[in-house]
Order: C-alpha cells, then structure tokens, then sequence
C-alpha cells in the first residue's frame, strides 16, 4: 500500500511539473559581448569568471573571492567614540540634530585614521586572452548560457568550419575550463596571454604552463597581504604548444584543445594570509588536468544540477522566447513574455550556487564577479540591505546550503564585532555596522552620516534564525545560539531610556541612509532599529526556551522587548520612518527601511494588523517605484507581502528594463541587476519576490498564490519550501489551485491559507493559533495612530483555512475539488 501511495505521488508531481525541464532555460545572444556588462558569468563559489565571445579573442575576466586588498585588523576608530556617546545621544533627545551629527562625524570620521580603515575592496585577479587571429567574419555566431548545466558556450562558422568553446567553473574539480573543439581537425590555431591590473604581475611559462603571480592591492593604512597564483595549462588532442617569448603560448594545428585555469592564494581565514598561494592552484590543476573535457563536463554537471533541479517554474510561453535574451529584455515591457520571468527567477538561483558554495566566503555585492581593483562601494558586504538581499532566496528556493557561507561569515563577526561592542559602546556582546569586508571589520564605515548605523549584525542574525525556521533543526539552532545570544546581549546593553516615555531605544542610529532633516541622518528609535531589536530580542528568547538555556537573560531580555516603542503610524495614514511624524509624502529615497517589518520580518500582516498593513502600503506608494535596481527587487517582495500581485508584477517589468532606458535602476544585457552600476542584490532580491508571489509562509500558515498577478493565471511550481520543513509542488488555472503536493520533511500540523476551498478529508477546519510553534509570531505591540491619520483598513480577500497532521518524509496530494 506504501508502494502504491509513493508511485502515485510521483505521478502526481510528473503532472505539476509536466514539461517544465523541457523550458529552454538560457541566455543567448547573436554577438558577442561589447562590454563586461553583457559577458557571462561562470562560478563554482570560489572561482567565477566572466566570458566575452569574441572569435576573435575571447577574454576570461578572472576572480578568486579571497584576494581582496589590505589585511587582517579591525577598523575600531581610535576617536574617543565611546567617551563621547553620552553628548551625541543627549543631543539627539533634545532635539539638536546637528549638532549630534558634527560630534558624530569626529567619532566616526568618513576618512581613515592612522589605526582604523575604510573597508577593504574586493578586487579582480585579471584576464586570460585567448587570440584567434585568423577568426574573422564570422557567420552563424550564438553565444549561450545554458543555467540547466552552468555552461557557457560559444559557436561560430569562419569559412567551413565550426567552432565551439565551452566554459565551465567546475564545481566538482575546483578549476575553471575552457574547451575548444572545431568541426575539421586539426583547425585550432590561437594564442594564450594573461595579465592582470594588480602592481607588477610577474608572469612565465614553465613546461608549457603560462603562470602569473600577484599581490591583493595596497589599500588606505593597510598593505596588499593576499598572495595569489595562476596557472593555465591547454592540454591538446593533437597539434602543438610552443612558448615563442616567456609570457606567450602558442597552439598550432590541434584537433580538441582544454584550457585549465587554476587559481590559488595565500589565505587561510580573516586573521591570517599566510599561506603558500603555489600549493592549492598546482593541486587543483593537476588534479583536473588528467580528466578528459566527458568526465569534468559530466562531474560538474550532476554537482550542480543536485542543487539546480531541486525548483523549476512555468509560468507560460510565449513567441518571444524564440528570441535573443536582449531583445527579450527590449520588449519585455511592451509584450508578454512569462518564459523571460522564470528565467529571471532561475537565474538569480544560478548566480546563487554559482557564488556562495559551502565552505567559500558570501556573495559579495557583486556575488564574485568584479573586475575592478575599486569596484562600486569596494564590492564589499553592504549590510545595511545588499547583504541580507543576496540570501533572501536561499531558504525559499531550496538553495538552503548556499546559506552556510554567510553562517560561517557570522561566527567570525561573532569574535570581532565583540571588539567593536566593548570599545566602541561598552557593551558585552557583539555588534557590526552597516559595512564588512572579508577581514571582517565591525566598525562605522563612510563617517556618520552613512556608517554610524549598530545594526549590521541585528540583520544579519536573523538569516540564521530563519534558517532554524525552515529546518527545524534544533543542532543547527544549538550551534547559532551563541551568535543569537551575542546580538541580544548587546542591545540589552545599549538601549537608552527614551525621555518622558516608558521606551528604551538605540542611539545614535539611522533609518539606513536617509535623511529626516536637511543633511541629518543621526536620530534615535527609528522605527526599523526598533523592529530589528524586536526580532533580535524575541528570537533570542526563543531559542534560549527551546534550548532551555539562559533563563535569567531570557525574563531580562523579555523585560527590555516590552519597553521597545510600538510601531507608529502617523499623520499622512503611513507607517513613521522615525520615532517622530517627520515622514515627507514626496520622499521617492532608494532605502524604504521602515517596512523591514513587512518584509523581510513578519511584524506587520494583513489578517492580524490591518492598520500597520494598510500604513505600510501608503508608505510603499509615497516612495514610488522607480528607483535603483536593488530597491525595485525588494519592492517587488513588499508588494507580494501587501498581497498586491499586479503591482509585484509591475515592479517586475520595471525591474526587467534595459538599463540605458529605465532613467534608474533595471538590467544589463545579460541580465545583470543595475543599481546602477552593477549590483547582484538586485537578482536575488527579484527571485525571492518571485517566490513571495507564489507562496508564504511567514504569518502563521502555507499561503497558496498569496499575490499572483492577472498575467500568470496558469501555471506550474515544483519545489519551493515553506516554513516548518515543508515544500510544495504545485500547478493552478485560472488563477485557482489545481494540484498540489505537500512535502514534509520533519513531520507536524502545516496550517494551509488559500483563497479557494480545499476538499480533502485529511484537511480540518482550522481553529485558534497555529499549533505549529515554528509558524508562531512573537507578539507585537498595537500601533500609536496620530490623531490627523485617517486609516483606510485593507480590502482582503476571504480566505480558507485548513490544518494538516503530516509525519515525517511523507507526501500529501491535495486538490481544489
């Protein structure tokens, strides 16, 4: 009988899912790349390049995410910071906003000091060039990215041959490769150089391999200390390598020609970079290098599809997805191409495995690709949005393991954020500003104005904390307590008693970025520090009670949440950016930080406060939506949480607009978020939007097609994970559930909302609070409504609820009928 229910599920998934892998799930294009925002990125986590397609020349811009300039230290400002937080946060209370400010801008200079530092850049390790001199006039030219198997490929006819290239950043071998192949033997002819934009690069050829070696960039107070070595060796099926000077290779006559690049550097970890950079880079190539182009295409192949097709999504077909990516990208406004949304969506999971692979370093703010020694913002972790954005899919999507880099990321923030809360605030625990770097810095960084914002790691804890959420996984809870634990203890530490009220709040702060009067930013209890303290304070004291630890901390802690000022919603009906009603209606700032509380925190919903929900959407629709590619994606989350489909929707094709066209933000050729210049943030916040339109989990039950826009009426999901263990297959029709499938891993009540009837004997009617505690919310306080706001209260759609009793690995069939 067991046999019988698992065939039939997987029957059952077979229809969902139906030819959804047979989806042409790549970027192409007729010409090659005029600029490295139209090349392609490949990456295994750790290596990443981007490839151009000429035919002429083809280029690999080449990064290895450890070669950032300067080196190990902390950025503590030597400023008298913490002798003069008592002033700053006096003149906050009584009003003296520039004042506190100028005092601010000393304690926390934008220009490095003789011990203290910026933030160290992510900087580019070079270029291998590959000259085909004769390739000229070219015919039948594509160019692809193929995201189903992480391959880019380049194809082309001059005279009557034909000649492809194939890249790959091999996960499973650690090299990237370049395979040349051409349709008459013996017709492969080119030249290998190699260079690179850092101080003196010394580059050789020893027994047919082209080396280069180089040194990370010298950077403010801190020296260049990343040490890194390439090696790039072709291996040929017939014809001849030859070295005609010492920095040139040439390859005569070959049949197959297989370029291995490998890469290694000096780094151990965010305290040392001492190692011998020659030992990993001539393990990795001579490891990969004895394996045919089959066996490293093949290995390469299954690693990444393990993670790849774990999720696909249909969302409809169109004649114009017979066309280039680009022209696509032209016309997306003006036609209806779903086909070009789930390809957005699968690419911004490709770029997710491609740049954060267990036991690598995070996605940076352009994942790992960067060809700059001083990217845009030093390409470092901006962790005031750019950060968190980056992992926004990993849970949702099943790209759960991708988290782990930015885990690890926090333990280390851990050890040094102590130094920044004892030094800087005098507070046990552990704090980051809104700036780190692969050092790990945990001071201000960009002086005041911008930088004098604690609450980096208050964001960032909250990844692990959802992590815990999905999973339920109470060892992985156990091994993350001590960071939740440290990010609590320091807020108890800091949180000042607001005058006249029965509040305590942090200060100075910022509501990130924005200012609340003419060239002031510095303010306290803003409304998004005192969300994030909020779910920093409530998820430390549940994890202590799961855990069992801690309980004298946890009823202090408990005493200090009941003191954080409700949210407030003031005298234009909106939800306050600040502690006081200074919000402008004009205000279009790229940051909207005040509804973190909406998204991506769940302390403003729909069904249990509809007066904070219906602020939060005027404060969305004061803002507008044209703004920087990245703020566009998290609009697209926030309007999917405002249960507002279409506009999602809308944010969308505002998002997937040519960047030289939108007059802000959108997209490169290649797909490329544009702040501009290039952000990933943008991508990533995009595909969680995505996922936020088809399914929620955050507000106490599985919300089936909780904003899905009039465009997409049918379609199909496979995969997507909900809270409490669980992920979902799925296919609707005219807007309405038609299949599904419930997954569950750990077992347990899944509350599921819909707003279509569900019959099935196994569905109960639900009643009263959600039995599932990994569903709970922590209970917030009622909003202060200003006595000039008129609150129009939302106009939702009725909705079913039903409760579940699932055990673990088992699949539940669901129908509408």
């Amino acid at each position: 009988m067991r046999i019988l229910k698992v065939l039939a599920v997987h029957l059952f998934v077979c229809l969902i899912t139906g030819n959804i892998n047979a989806q042409d799930l790549k970027l192409w294009y007729s010409q090659p790349a005029a600029n490295w925002n139209e090349a392609l990125p490949v990456g295994n986590g750790r290596l990443a390049a981007m490839v151009f397609g000429n035919p002429t020349g083809e280029t690999l811009q080449l990064n290895e995410e450890t070669v950032w300039a300067g080196g190990p230290g902390n950025n503590i400002p030597d400023t008298h910071f913490k002798e003069s937080l008592p002033e700053v946060r006096k003149l906050l209370f009584d009003g003296k906003y520039e004042e506190a400010q100028a005092l601010a801008m000393k304690m926390s200079p934008g220009n490095p000091g003789p011990k203290n530092n910026y933030g160290m850049p992510y900087q580019t390790v070079g270029n291998l060039y590959v000259d085909f001199p004769s390739h000229h006039g070219a015919t039948n030219y594509r160019r692809e990215l193929d995201l189903a198997n992480a391959i880019s490929t380049t194809k082309y006819t001059v005279g009557k041959v034909t000649y492809t290239r194939e890249v790959i950043a091999s996960f499973a071998d650690n090299v990237i490769v370049m395979h040349i192949t051409a349709s008459k033997r013996r017709s492969i002819n080119c030249q290998l150089r190699i260079g690179s934009p850092q101080k003196n690069p010394a580059v050789r050829i020893v027994q047919n391999v082209l080396e280069m070696r180089g040194m990370s960039g010298d950077r403010d107070n801190k020296q260049g200390s990343v040490r890194f070595t390439t090696l790039v060796k072709p291996v040929l099926v017939k014809g001849d390598v030859t070295a005609p000077t010492d920095s040139l290779l040439v390859i005569s006559n070959a049949t197959e020609v297989t370029l291995f690049i490998s890469i290694g550097t000096s780094f151990r970890d965010y305290i040392d970079a001492n190692l011998n950079e020659d030992v990993p880079a001539t393990n990795f190539l001579k490891s990969a290098s004895v394996k045919s182009w089959r066996e490293l295409k093949h290995a390469h192949v299954n690693h990444y599809k393990k993670y790849f097709d774990r999720v696909s999504l249909d969302l409809g077909n169109s004649y114009s997805s017979s066309l280039p990516t680009d022209t696509r990208l032209r016309q997306f406004a003006t036609g209806n191409d779903p086909q070009l949304v789930s390809l957005y969506f699968q690419f911004g999971r490709y770029l997710l495995i491609s740049s954060s692979q267990p036991g690598n370093q995070p996605a940076t703010l352009q994942g790992k690709w960067n060809d700059k020694l001083s990217p845009p913002w030093g390409g470092k972790y901006t962790i005031n949005i750019n950060t968190e954005m980056n992992y926004w899919p990993a849970e949702p999507t099943a790209l759960q393991e991708m988290h782990q880099p930015l885990f690890q990321m926090l333990k280390e923030l851990e050890v040094t954020g102590r130094e920044s809360a004892k030094q800087l605030y005098g507070a046990r625990g552990w704090n980051a500003h809104h700036n780190t770097d692969i050092w790990r810095i945990t001071g201000p960084v960009d002086g005041a104005y911008y930088g004098l914002w604690p609450m980096g790691g208050a964001w960032l804890s909250q990844h692990l904390w959802q992590h815990y959420l999905y999973s339920g996984d109470q060892k992985f809870l156990k091994d993350a307590y001590p960071v939740l634990k440290g990010a609590a203890l320091f807020y108890n530490d800091v949180l000042q008693p607001v005058p006249n009220k029965d509040w305590m709040v942090e200060t100075p702060s910022m509501s990130p970025e924005n200012e609340h009067h003419k060239g002031v930013s510095l303010a306290a209890g803003t409304t998004m520090d005192n969300q994030l303290v909020f779910d920093v304070f409530s998820n430390f004291i549940r994890a202590s009670n799961k855990l069992g630890q801690d309980k004298d901390l946890r009823d202090t802690i408990q005493s200090k949440l009941e003191k954080i000022p409700p949210m407030m919603i003031g005298q234009h009906a909106q939800l306050q950016e600040w502690m006081y009603d200074w919000d402008r209606p004009e205000d279009k700032h790229r940051h909207v930080s005040h509804l973190y509380g909406l998204f991506p925190s769940n302390q403003v919903s729909p069904y249990k406060s509809p007066e904070l929900f219906s602020a939060a959407r005027t404060s969305l629709v004061f803002r507008g939506d044209q703004s920087t590619g990245w703020s566009m994606g998290w609009k697209v989350n926030w309007w999917a949480r405002l249960l507002d489909g279409n506009r999602a929707y809308k944010l969308i094709k505002d998002q997937l607009t040519p960047v030289a066209e939108s007059g802000s933000g959108g997209t490169y050729p290649n797909l490329f978020d544009a702040h501009p210049p290039f952000q990933i943030d943008g991508n990533f916040g995009c595909t969680s939007g995505i996922a936020e339109m088809l399914i929620q989990s955050h507000d106490g039950a599985l919300h089936l097609l909780p904003a899905l826009p009039d465009e997409w009426r049918s379609g199909k999901v496979k995969g997507l994970r909900a809270r409490g263990g669980f992920s979902i297959d799925m296919s609707w029709d005219e807007g309405k559930i038609k299949l599904m499938v419930i997954h569950s891993q750990i077992g347990g009540v899944l509350r599921i909302r819909s707003y279509d009837e569900l019959n099935d004997s196994r569905l109960v009617l639900a009643k009263g609070p959600t039995p599932n505690v990994l569903y709970e919310s922590a209970a917030i306080h009622e909003p202060i409504v200003s006595a000039n706001a008129q609150v129009t209260m939302p106009e939702l759609k009725k909705v079913y609820e039903y409760d579940l009793k699932t055990l673990p690995g088992h699949s539940y069939m669901i129908t509408r009928e």
